[in-house]
């Protein structure tokens, strides 16, 4: 049985959130968590989008973030606090990045994902996800293999031959 799902707002990510997103990688990544540099630099890096999951009281328990390079889009990644995890909170942060993609006129959205967090798997393909093929070694310095999975995005009815 799954939690029961928690009120979100799903809102963009700011400097003053570098705090709890530093605690939140930490946590969920350890070893291999992003420096609170990298995760500054994240938030202002060109074609970066990061969205963050906000508690009616103002706690921030979730974050994500995508990349667009101008024909594809990456997830970077989708993260939720432990005490919040199985309650949607990642689908509603990912919805709303692919929703951008979709805006940004992306062909296709790429993303990378261990291949031992059936979770996140089982959300990638509920939303259209598929299996490209195995990155061995991937994820750093566990050495864990990665997932590479593609969402298509159908460009839209008279759309054809703009750019």
């Amino acid at each position: 049985m799954s939690a029961p799902a928690v009120d979100v707002a799903v809102r963009p990510l700011v400097a003053g959130d570098l705090s709890a997103l530093d605690r939140m990688e930490r946590t969920l990544f350890g070893i291999s968590a992003w420096s609170r540099q990298m995760l500054a630099d994240e938030l202002v890096g060109p074609g970066r989008t990061y969205v963050g999951a906000e508690l009616p009281g103002g706690s921030l328990v979730g974050y994500a973030g995508l990349w667009f390079d101008g024909r594809d889009a990456q997830v970077m990644t989708v993260a939720t606090d432990p005490g919040y995890q199985g309650r949607g909170i990642a689908r509603r942060m990912l919805v709303t990045l692919l929703e951008r993609a979709r805006t940004l006129r992306a062909e296709s959205v790429l993303l990378e994902v261990r291949v031992d967090n059936a979770s996140a798997i089982h959300l990638y393909e509920s939303l259209g996800f598929t299996q490209l093929g195995r990155r061995r070694g991937y994820y750093q310095p566990e050495n864990v293999d990665a997932w590479t999975m593609q969402l298509l995005l159908p460009r839209p009815a008279g759309a054809e031959g703009e750019r």
